[in-house]
């Protein structure tokens, strides 16, 4: 096995915002808490353990016991469980969709990246106990956005007519989808277990939610990973002020908004906007906005509608009906959970940042933001051909037109830059202008345009010259092109386009071992595997 690093600002994968994140710029600190360095989890532990309660904890554990009746339970789930009915046990949680078959790698790396920040803190602070939480998103909807993965460039995808949220969805038809990625996966071992995970999973469940549940917990319940269904009676009952306050005093709306302006003006991108009302209505097939209009609270697209007195004994007696969206779904998490630290993608985190101040109004704590590790993992063969082509990894990284430039002038003989050329002309007619100056100052337009002409010669040369050289080496670039698509499908990152069964194909029961030893979440670098 071997290890290296890039740090995240020079792959190019990453956004500004979450370059100046980890950098701590200072710009952007009123927007977080508490930045994820081992001795701040210290505080966010007394800051949490002030305001989570113990019949919190009663409502938690029982809860989980109640959705694990319906897998075969591990020794360190269940140890994990009973360990959140104790005053000193605190969670780190990820959150993720309910792709079939988990969707792109980086499933895995979310997971991976909360067993592992769990370890770290109980060696940092063994007097604690921490506890690694898979939030499911049960109640999304945008079922396009989880119907398919790849597998070695295949899209396969599962088409059904869907309403209401996702979790619930019918696993019916699955069974067309089973029998093509079986026919993918060949023979042997590893393609056996795959196939039985699928089957298993999709076929012999019969919603999207306990299909999930039991895919996720099958991989990693020997971590005491817990799996969370929020879209319980039992927890949202816990939420019913902040829906109450939510809905009747419409809070998060202008607060966030602030934030929003406040984040432009930095020239950095909004992730999500907020409604006057941040809850969907949800019921079997059903899952619209909630809106308020002339003393009327709608929800859209039906018939149903509440005077303030009706949703008032709505929310009371079925707070199971109101589905926090984007904007009110890290708070519901944050309350529910003795939690220290979320961990997820760069875009997740974006929208995160939007929410500080929202958590402050409502007297939550704010958790430590963390951004999940990304991963490229290759074969020896491919670290081989690496090296043979004489290509460095972190180039890879580069937009296959600029590795080509980089390539030719790394192995050319010929140096094809201008650049140098380019500042001497600049020099030169830098002359020309204080002559013109001295002359006749009408002639510095003609001097300018002859500079003009003369840059974009060098330039039309430059472009010619590195044509012929790719012509000339046309070999060892397709070569180098060819390696790149097999590490960067689609042009992306390998984490965002391939499945885990491609790896597990591949590696096997050694897969998730291998990625839980080198992935280490605090390290806060892009990291590279050669297995």
């Amino acid at each position: 096995m071997i290890k290296t690093h890039i740090p995240y600002n020079e792959t190019g994968y990453f956004s500004n915002l979450m370059k100046d994140y980890l950098d701590e710029k200072k710009s952007l600190q009123s927007f977080y808490h508490r930045f994820p360095h081992l001795e701040n989890f210290k505080f966010q532990i007394e800051e949490k353990s002030k305001l989570y309660t113990a019949s919190q904890r009663q409502q938690l554990v029982s809860s989980l016991k109640k959705q694990y009746t319906k897998v075969e339970n591990s020794v360190e789930v269940t140890q994990n469980i009973e360990l959140l009915a104790l005053e000193n046990t605190f969670t780190v949680t990820t959150g993720h969709q309910l792709n079939l078959f988990t969707g792109p790698l980086y499933f895995l790396y979310k997971i991976i990246s909360t067993i592992n920040l769990t370890l770290e803190l109980k060696n940092r602070y063994p007097e604690n106990n921490f506890v690694p939480i898979y939030w499911m998103a049960t109640e999304d909807h945008d079922f396009e956005e989880i119907n398919y993965f790849n597998f070695k460039g295949k899209k396969v995808q599962w088409n059904t007519e869907t309403s209401g949220v996702v979790g619930d969805l019918n696993t019916a038809g699955l069974e067309q989808v089973f029998e093509l990625f079986s026919g993918h996966l060949g023979v042997g071992d590893n393609a056996e277990q795959l196939k039985e995970w699928f089957k298993e999973a999709y076929l012999n469940h019969s919603n999207l939610s306990d299909a999930t549940f039991y895919l996720a917990h099958t991989l990693f319940k020997h971590y005491g990973l817990l799996i969370l269904d929020a879209n319980t009676k039992a927890l949202k009952t816990e939420f019913i002020p902040y829906i109450k306050q939510e809905c009747f005093k419409q809070t998060s709306f202008n607060n966030i908004k602030k934030t929003n302006k406040d984040l432009e003006r930095l020239n950095y991108t909004i992730q999500v906007n907020p409604r006057e009302i941040n809850f969907f209505y949800i019921t079997s097939g059903l899952r619209e906005r909630i809106v308020y209009q002339d003393k009327t609270y709608f929800v859209l697209n039906t018939e149903i509608s509440f005077s303030k007195e009706e949703l008032t004994k709505e929310i009371e007696n079925f707070p199971e009906r109101f589905s926090p969206n984007v904007v009110m779904r890290p708070l519901y998490q944050e309350v529910i959970l003795p939690n220290l630290c979320y961990i997820g993608g760069g875009g997740e985190l974006a929208y995160w940042l939007q929410l500080k101040e929202n958590f402050k109004l409502f007297s939550v704590p704010f958790p430590i933001l963390l951004l999940r590790n990304s991963a490229l993992v290759q074969t020896k063969r491919q670290f081989e051909k690496t090296t043979n082509l004489n290509v460095d990894t972190k180039d890879l990284f580069l937009k296959q037109i600029h590795l080509e430039e980089k390539v030719i002038n790394t192995i050319s003989k010929i140096n094809i830059d201008f650049s140098a050329q380019k500042e001497m002309l600049s020099q030169q007619f830098e002359m020309l202008y204080q002559i013109a100056e001295q002359t006749d100052a009408s002639f510095k337009g003609a001097v300018g345009a002859q500079e003009r002409k003369q840059i974009k010669g060098l330039e039309h040369l430059e472009k010619r010259l590195l044509k012929a050289q790719k012509r000339k080496l046309k070999d060892h670039l397709n070569r180098v092109k060819t390696l790149q698509n097999e590490l960067f499908p689609n042009q992306s990152l390998q984490e965002r386009q391939v499945n885990f069964s491609e790896l597990y194909l591949e590696y096997g029961d050694q897969l998730i071992p291998k990625l839980i030893k080198n992935l280490k979440p605090l390290e806060l670098e892009f990291t590279v595997l050669t297995f």
